[in-house]
């Protein structure tokens, strides 16, 4: 007697596992860039007169006044690397006391927790450091 082996069962269950695969692969993927962008942003503000620092948790798109400032979170995100986390985020900040030009920005760009100096944030009374995004 001749012993046939099941060669569609074995070509199923390739199909099958590489079907499986490929789900979770990309389930994995999604899931893993919806964690990098958050929705909201922790900055401190530093007022170097008084030496006082506060923290400000900003949700993106909304306009926030603090003091003489109106601060708008825009995006931030997380880094993908968990040893050496960097977070970024897209800061747009007015200065109220200036009423000749209220359109200027006295920042409008991405900061980065890591090197505040690479775009830095600029005014005599006010420092702002990037702290968090969640």
């Amino acid at each position: 007697m001749e012993l046939k082996k099941n060669i569609k069962a074995g070509k199923n269950s390739l199909k099958l596992n590489l079907i499986i695969f490929v789900y979770f692969s990309l389930f994995s993927f999604a899931f893993a860039q919806s964690n990098l962008v958050g929705a909201y942003t922790d900055i401190k503000i530093l007022d170097k007169i008084s030496s006082k620092n506060t923290l400000l948790k900003l949700k993106n798109g909304d306009l926030v006044v603090f003091k003489d400032l109106s601060i708008k979170s825009l995006k931030c995100k997380n880094s993908e690397f968990d040893d050496n986390p960097e977070i970024t985020a897209y800061l747009q900040v007015t200065d109220l006391n200036n009423l000749s030009n209220d359109e200027v920005f006295v920042f409008n760009g991405w900061m980065f927790s890591s090197s505040p100096s690479i775009t830095p944030f600029d005014h005599p009374v006010y420092d702002i450091w990037l702290v968090n995004c969640y």
